[in-house]
C-alpha cells in the first residue's frame, strides 16, 4: 500500500535548495555534517564508462549538474539514463508502465523538483513587491 504525501526530502538535498529548517529539521550545521559524512561513507557519483549514445547525454543533461547525489543513487542514476536512451532510440514503443518508471527514477534523484534548478542567479522581480 503507498504512502501518503510527499517523501522527505534528503538533508543535503534540503541544505542545496535553502528549505532547511532549524525548527523543523534541527540544527543545519549538523545537517551538513551528516551529509558529508554520507559522502565520504558511498563517495562522489561518478560516470559509468559503459554508458554510450543517447545514455550519456542523459547523464551529462541530468546527472552531472544535480550536485546533491552521491555514490548510493548510482543505481537509480544508471536505470533512469538507460530508460531514457530507451525513450529516445524508439519514442512510439515505450509503454506508458516506462514512463512511469523513468519519472519515478526522477523524483527520487530529485530531479523533477523546479527549486533545484540553477538560475542566473537574477531573480524575476516581484509582480507586487517590485520595484
Amino acid at each position: 500500500m503507498a504512502a501518503r504525501g510527499a517523501k522527505p526530502k534528503p538533508a543535503h538535498l534540503r541544505l542545496v535548495d535553502g528549505t532547511h529548517r532549524k525548527t523543523r529539521h534541527g540544527d543545519s550545521e549538523k545537517a551538513r555534517e551528516k551529509a558529508e559524512r554520507v559522502l565520504t561513507t558511498f563517495g562522489k557519483l561518478e560516470r559509468p564508462k559503459f554508458l554510450k549514445g543517447h545514455a550519456l547525454s542523459a547523464w551529462k543533461q541530468f546527472i552531472e549538474p544535480a550536485t546533491w547525489l552521491d555514490g548510493s543513487r548510482a543505481p537509480a542514476a544508471i536505470a533512469f539514463c538507460a530508460l531514457w536512451q530507451e525513450f529516445r532510440d524508439a519514442p512510439r514503443g515505450f509503454p506508458a508502465s516506462r514512463h512511469g518508471q523513468m519519472r519515478a527514477y526522477m523524483a527520487e534523484l530529485g530531479l523533477t523538483d523546479e527549486r533545484n534548478r540553477a538560475g542566473d542567479g537574477k531573480s524575476d522581480p516581484d509582480e507586487f513587491f517590485g520595484d
